[in-house]
């Protein structure tokens, strides 16, 4: 039981990351992005490509995180630009259907340029005894690697000018207009820098299973089941759900199988529309 419990560790600590993009992307502009799995997965397959053709995993995989980021911010700057002259309902779904289309033209392309291409970083070395269970290398080192890229976001949005900026936003954006603060030039960063950690999530998920060219809307859901479990808008609510999430679907993967442990998930996050709207920690940061 132990070691099911520390693999939902690891695979929560991935989740987690994967929902605080999403999240964040919301909390600024309230649009989900429903092609943020396909960002991921575009970076891994750059990172893939990469190294077959010979380059260093230390080169390939900045340069899969920033062709994420690319394709992110290129989004933002363009389809995203009429959405945000919206409000209300008309700029939630006319993002949903941007998004979900933008999404479906990355699932198509990489399917059909390179259906079996897929991210697995081996990771050497012996096991590690973590509570008496032997560790993979690799499950240790994504973990680290979510640990520290969430230490880092912390940091970023408590104590940097222009992270204090993205929470005044989050909070009340014709606040933070009032103030100064340009909420356009706040959102492009941020997307960006969620397709960035898209494409993190991707490395680390490499390190414990393939992450294949098809694995893009899988990823969405997960990222936006824990984005609503946890409180659409809090990036702490979104590890505090990946975690929670991560050994839920860890030990009903274990006991039940894999086919109810989806509907286990999903029925998480329906719950938790009905009895907390917010989310367990909705309405911070």
């Amino acid at each position: 039981m132990t070691a099911v419990f520390l693999d939902g560790i690891v695979l929560g600590l991935q989740l987690g990351l994967l929902g605080v993009g999403l999240t964040l992307i919301y909390g600024l502009g309230g649009v989900l992005n429903l092609s943020h799995g396909q960002f991921a997965v575009l970076g891994a397959i750059v990172i893939a490509r990469m190294t077959q053709a010979d380059m260093s995993l230390w080169a390939a995989v900045p340069a899969g995180l920033a062709a994420a980021a690319v394709v992110a911010l290129a989004a933002d700057l363009t389809i995203m630009r009429p959405v945000y002259r919206l409000q209300g309902e008309a700029r939630v779904l006319l993002g949903l259907l941007l998004m979900l289309g933008l999404g479906t033209i990355i699932d198509g392309y990489l399917e059909w340029k390179y259906p079996i291409e897929a991210l697995n970083i081996r990771i050497s070395g012996d096991p590690i005894p973590i509570l008496g269970v032997p560790m993979r290398v690799g499950s240790l080192v994504a973990s680290a690697l979510a640990v520290v890229a969430g230490a880092a976001l912390f940091v970023f949005l408590r104590y940097t000018t222009f992270g204090r900026a993205t929470r005044s936003i989050i909070e009340d954006e014709e606040g933070a207009r009032l103030c100064g603060i340009n909420p356009s030039l706040v959102r492009s960063v941020i997307f960006g820098l969620s397709g960035a950690l898209a494409g993190l999530v991707a490395v680390s998920r490499a390190m414990t299973s393939p992450v294949t060219s098809t694995a893009g809307v899988s990823l969405t859901i997960l990222a936006l089941i824990v984005a609503v479990v946890g409180g659409l808008g809090s990036v702490s609510g979104a590890f505090v759900a990946g975690i929670l999430l991560g050994i839920v679907n860890t030990v009903s993967a274990f006991y039940i199988g894999t086919y109810i442990t989806a509907i286990v998930l999903l029925a998480a996050a329906a719950l938790t529309i009905v009895f907390r709207p917010s989310g367990i920690l909705g309405g911070g940061t």
